[in-house]
Parts: C-alpha cells; structure tokens; sequence
C-alpha cells in the first residue's frame, strides 16, 4: 500500500519523536539517521519489531513518556509467554476512542443504539474499548463483560439492546441460547460488531441467522490501541484501516519483504500518532491482503480482506501446511456438517494422525455420509488424508472468549 503524501511528509519527524523518547527505539535506531528516512523505499528498510521484543520490554520498557503522563496499562494475556504490557496516555485513549467510535458510524450504528458488551474488561482492551467508542458517539454502552449467559439475554431483552459486541464463539453460544429459549422474537438487535479471533463463513451465517442481525468484523490488537483500528462497512465485507493513524504493511512472513497490493502475507503496523508505546512496523502474524479495488461504499480508506488466520496458528501435517481458514472451507463445502469444529493432531505408530471433529445436525444413520463427504473433500484441498468425527450440535465446548481449534499432540 502506497503512503499517504502526508506520511511520508511527516516521517522525519515522527521517527525522530519516537527514537528521542523511547528507549526501546533509541537502542533499536542507534545506527540509523532516522530524519534521512524521506521516502516509502527507505522506511520499508527499518528493522521490525516483533512481540518477542516486547516481552523482552516487560513491564516497562515500552513507555516513551514519563510515568506521569500515563494514565492507563493494558496487557495481553501472556498465555503464551511473558504478557506484554501496553502504556497509555490520556491521548492515546482518546484517539483509540476516535477511531472505535468511527468504525460505529462505518458499520452503520449511531447514538440511538443500545450497544450490549460482552468481551472482558480488565487488562485486555476489548470490553473497555467498545465502551469507549460507543460513549464517544453518545450510544448506550451497557457493559455486561463476558458470562452469565441468562443475565445477558435478561438485560438484552430488558434495556432493548439494537447491538452486540463480542467474539465469534460467545455471539454464536448467545445465538444457540436464543434458539433454544425460544427468545427470539424478544430480542431487538439488528448489527453484531465481532472481533478477537478468525471465524469461517458458516459460522457467520448461523450467528447472522440465528441473532437476525447484519455482522461486522473489528480489527485491533492489543499492541495497537486494541479492538478498533479497522472494520467492514456496509456494503463489503473487507475492512477499512484507519490509516490517518497507523501505516499498515503486507509482507512475505517468510523473507520479510513488502509484497505487491492484493497478493496475501502478513500485515505489519506503525503507529504514526502513539504516545505511550510507539511501535514501528509491528509484525501482527495476521495473515491477510490488501483489496486493491474502490470500495462501493465510497470510502477512501484502504481494506484488508477478512483474517485468514495467523502465521503462528499454522501446524505441518505430512509435509501438509496446514490453518484453522482451510477446515472452515471444508466444512462450509460439506452439506450437513455445522460451523464448529476440533483438530486433534496425534504421532502413532510413526505416523501423524488427524482427527477433525466436526458439528452436524445430521441424524445418527447419515453421519458416516457427512464423514466421507468432508474426508473428500479436505483430501481434494490439501492431499491430506482425515479422520473424520461427526458429533451432534452442542457437543463440542463453547467459550465466552476465543475457542480453541487445533490441538497438536505431537510434541
């Protein structure tokens, strides 16, 4: 994606600011004349920063301003090593709130909804910055936070909430709930804003169906503000970046170099107005592609297609490579089988076995039929030989936050 004029305009200055009061950066650019850094060509030849550096920055060592001046930490979860702590000054949160507060406004939601919230608060940003964005556009935020199924659909129902805020897999429990109760015809919302983890295209069609609502897909991470530097608008299901506040990069994960608009890879970030942790081309692991054609919607911001997944969720089997995107396809292609779904990856007997586990609302007598058609199929995609499991609906485990998919048992 080209720079805005703009940026590169500012770029001097904006590297300048960040080497002179981050430490982190200091170090990192110590050889580098940052104010020669003029055109887009010399900016994809800084160095990138990754979330191992960050967790070497632990607690800290990210900040850029002085104590005082911050007014908030958020954190990752840390489940996969030392969390990264993330400062904020009162700016930063405003800003964050600018930008949640227009992906709203892109997804067609205004100051008469009533926006019900459902991720977690505390150190992860994303029930807090759904509050944040819905009280800058002067909606009703109800901030219910994850769990307690019966009280959300109570309140849903009680305060007519026209909006959900969620993840994929505690939309689709809310939805499933719904169906079951026979609540459905009590239930006023008409827009579903979805983040925090990659869903395939069956499931957004029962959460759709099942809720009666019109989804969106947020963008964020926690490194960068959080949930909020992107959406889809009505008229696509490609998402917007805000890219008047962070530049955004596609690169080959493997070698590192940019690659030409539309073609997929890795999506790395800069943030251009940060103040409390400035970051300089952020490596995301969010596998991705820039849309490189007008959107119908007008909007002069570029887009990204939906996640494909990550570079680090990808397992090898049988040489195979192999991401959460291409058991979804499958399942999307075999007639009967539902959107959710388990890998268990397992080495017996000198051979990697792969057992999918899978959703169907098939009776007991057409399930070996439903096996086989997925056993083809993902045979016919990948040359990779399953073992097939078909399970009735609701057996496999739901989760308030994200759920789990692949299990590798190997090592």
């Amino acid at each position: 994606m080209e720079m805005r004029p703009e940026t590169i305009e500012a770029l001097p200055t904006v590297l300048a600011d960040i080497k002179a009061k981050s430490p982190f950066y200091a170090q990192r650019f110590a050889d580098i004349e940052v104010t020669d850094v003029t055109t887009q060509a010399a900016f994809e030849r800084l160095p990138f920063t990754t979330k191992d550096d960050l967790r070497d920055a632990y607690p800290l060592g990210l900040a850029a301003v002085p104590n005082e001046d911050i007014v908030r930490i958020h954190s990752s979860s840390g489940t996969t090593g030392t969390p990264v702590i993330i400062p904020y000054t009162a700016r930063d949160v405003h800003d964050w709130a600018v930008m949640f507060a227009r992906c709203y406004e892109m997804a067609g939601i205004t100051k008469h909804d009533r926006i019900h919230i459902t991720p977690g608060y505390g150190l992860w940003t994303a029930g807090i910055g759904f509050q944040l964005g819905a009280e800058l556009l002067g909606a009703m935020a109800i901030p219910m936070g994850p769990g307690n199924t019966d009280k959300q659909l109570q309140m849903m129902i009680d305060l007519g909430s026209t909006v959900i805020g969620a993840t994929s897999s505690y939309a689709l429990l809310l939805a499933e709930t719904i169906a079951e109760k026979g609540i459905g015809e009590k239930i006023k919302l008409r827009k579903g804003v979805i983040g925090s983890e990659r869903w395939g295209e069956r499931m957004r069609n029962r959460i759709a169906n099942e809720l009666g609502v019109e989804l969106h897909d947020i963008y964020g991470l926690t490194e960068i503000y959080g949930p909020g530097i992107g959406i889809n608008c009505e008229a696509s299901s490609a998402m917007h970046l805000w890219d008047d506040y962070c530049y955004f990069e596609i690169i080959d994960p493997t070698t590192g170099a940019v690659v030409p608009d539309g073609e997929s890879g890795e999506l790395v970030i800069t943030t251009l107005r940060k103040e409390g942790a400035p970051l300089v081309r952020y490596r995301t692991h969010d596998l991705t592609r820039f849309v490189p054609e007008p959107c119908p919607c007008g909007s002069p911001f570029p887009r990204i297609e939906t996640l494909i997944g990550r570079s680090d969720d990808m397992v090898k089997v049988k040489g195979i490579n192999l991401f959460p995107a291409h058991i979804e396809e499958g399942l999307a292609a075999t007639a009967g089988a539902s959107s959710e779904y388990q890998v268990m990856i397992d080495h017996l007997n000198g051979k990697d076995i792969m057992t999918v586990f899978f959703e169907t609302d098939a009776p007991e007598a057409a399930r070996h039929q439903v096996e086989r058609e997925l056993q083809g199929i993902i045979k016919a995609k990948l040359s990779l030989s399953i073992v097939p499991k078909a399970v009735g609906i609701g057996d496999l485990p739901r989760s308030e936050k994200k759920t789990q998919r692949i299990f590798d048992n190997r090592y």
